[in-house]
């Protein structure tokens, strides 16, 4: 860590939750770094926990700190570096009529029931498909960083707004975006989630940022397996962010450093 880095974090302390179930691996048990006073977390020392292996869920900034497991890593993309491949070429074509809208962040009834029908289809029984709205809020609208909703719709004639297909927050560090949280309508035949990425790789290229953060990867976790097909991509591998040749994280010859 930089000076820099540690000026924006010397005014920070730091806690271990107590154990609760792994919300990746069945039967696990799972326990979190917590970053605190929350309220003293602005963009730029958040940009510093990012490159630390942080996350937030709304004003909750966290990383895994399991005392038997290493499985969540973070993972970043390095966007001047990626290609995309076949698959998320003709999801960038599928989707590319979808007009795109970036808002600050804000409760909508509408954007609300659109993330119900999601967490019902994908994730039903996992918690979060029985959120309600002051739930909702906590989790993806409340923000003290630079944090961005974009909305993603079907054209429409005459000007109006057409219908919602994808809400995605992204906050915009100092180095990059971090993808905090996509929801979109659940239909059969479509590739939102992909487009989005792609979406979001585009977005930081055009702004100059370096990077997407696209949160953590655990290699056991089929739902977290689509990350590593957006390549190159890099994992925060013992405090040190390495250049992964293949999604073989666990095998320390696969990386190298990222000086």
């Amino acid at each position: 860590m930089n000076q820099s880095q540690e000026t924006a974090l010397k005014t920070l302390q730091f806690y271990s939750t107590a154990n609760y179930p792994c919300s990746y691996l069945d039967g696990q048990v799972a326990r979190s770094q917590v970053a605190t006073p929350s309220h003293l977390i602005d963009t730029r020392s958040y940009s510093a926990l990012m490159r630390s292996g942080f996350r937030r869920s709304g004003l909750f900034f966290y990383r895994p700190h399991c005392d038997q497991c290493q499985a969540c890593q973070s993972i970043r993309l390095p966007v001047a570096e990626f290609a995309p491949d076949r698959s998320q070429k003709r999801a960038w074509a599928q989707h590319g009529s979808l007009q795109i809208t970036a808002i600050s962040p804000s409760f909508s009834e509408e954007h609300f029931a659109l993330y119900q029908r999601y967490q019902q289809a994908r994730h039903c029984g996992g918690g979060m498909d029985a959120d309600d709205a002051g739930q909702y809020q906590d989790f993806l609208i409340d923000s003290q960083v630079d944090s961005l909703l974009v909305e993603f719709r079907e054209p429409s004639p005459g000007g109006d707004p057409g219908k919602l297909k994808m809400v995605s927050i992204i906050d915009r560090l100092d180095d990059g975006l971090s993808a905090v949280y996509t929801f979109f309508e659940p239909e059969p035949g479509r590739c939102y989630g992909t487009y989005n990425v792609l979406w979001q790789i585009n977005q930081a290229s055009a702004w100059g940022l370096k990077y997407l953060y696209l949160g953590y990867w655990v290699a056991q976790s089929r739902k977290m397996s689509y990350k590593t097909r957006f390549k190159p991509f890099e994992l925060l591998v013992r405090n040190q962010w390495c250049a992964m040749a293949d999604a073989s994280a666990e095998s320390t010859d696969n990386f190298h450093k990222i000086k």
